[in-house]
């Protein structure tokens, strides 16, 4: 089959699996499996495809079609300008969190320690090394398998001199946490158990539970580190999370009461709520 004739019975299959951005995952994936571009479906659309890449291809639709997440076929997602590796171990870093990284990048100055309290892929932790000078980062996460996809992202996206800087520890939230950092970065679970069972099933079916589920309300992993985080915390450092649509006016009233300065809630493109930050006094 030719490049074309791929894409389109790629787009087509998923379409009819009800895959909402059928086209655009067909075109993706198909350039993840030949290693071509965009420019190649309007240059090179006549030319054949190699019959391992077809079958590896037409694999990967199928899976696809079975809501298996694109990036997860791929293995790769990209998050701040930055391209990291990703499985079924860790959640796949949104585009939303890029606004909780923008946020914790203006109060991060050089020099600085940072932890980064669930920290899944790393995503996060690894963007704000990335994009500073001279800070040393700590990544906590409970799961040993997204902890080994975190190491795995860190010369995958940090120079060798700043990939030093970078340390991770499993870790029951701050069980196993020493010293003080002048962040403290968390996109923690923060779905309400009744309601994972209602998310996508690209999310609910093969994204980690561990990862999502908030407990009953949502809230339980806030209030969490609120209540811990003030021993690990500089003077005047900044407590950071992403949050849920709807859960602003918790976090502020939450992170108010346990005596901090400042609290925020920052929106993001479609007006919800989406960070939360505060200042210990």
């Amino acid at each position: 089959m030719t490049y074309r004739e791929c894409y389109e019975k790629g787009s087509r299959i998923l379409n009819e699996a009800g895959i909402e951005e059928s086209t655009l995952d067909a075109r993706l994936l198909l350039e993840a499996v030949c290693g071509t571009d965009r420019n190649d479906l309007l240059v090179h659309g006549e030319q054949p495809v190699e019959p391992e890449a077809e079958e590896k291809y037409f694999g990967w639709i199928g899976k696809r079609a079975g809501r298996i997440p694109l990036q997860q076929l791929t293995g790769e997602q990209d998050f701040m300008g930055l391209t990291f590796t990703v499985n079924e171990n860790v959640l796949i870093p949104r585009q939303d969190t890029e606004i909780l990284v923008e946020e914790v990048l203006k109060e991060l100055h050089d020099g600085m320690r940072i932890l980064d309290m669930c920290t899944g892929s790393g995503c996060i932790l690894l963007s704000l090394l990335h994009y500073s000078n001279d800070c040393e980062g700590l990544g906590v996460d409970l799961s040993a398998e997204a902890l080994e996809v975190a190491g795995r992202n860190v010369l995958k996206v940090l120079t060798p001199e700043k990939a030093e800087h970078a340390h991770f520890l499993q870790s029951d939230l701050f069980e196993k946490v020493e010293g003080k950092f002048e962040i403290i970065v968390s996109n923690p679970p923060y779905i309400a158990s009744a309601e994972v069972e209602k998310l996508m099933p690209e999310v609910r079916d093969h994204e980690p539970v561990l990862a999502l589920d908030g407990m009953e309300d949502g809230l339980y992993f806030y209030r969490k580190i609120v209540s811990q985080a003030d021993g690990y915390l500089a003077q005047g450092g900044w407590l950071c999370f992403e949050i849920g649509y709807d859960q602003g006016a918790a976090l502020k009233e939450m992170m108010t009461e346990a005596g901090y300065g400042q609290v925020q809630i920052i929106k993001d493109l479609a007006g919800l709520d989406r960070v939360a930050v505060g200042q210990k006094k």
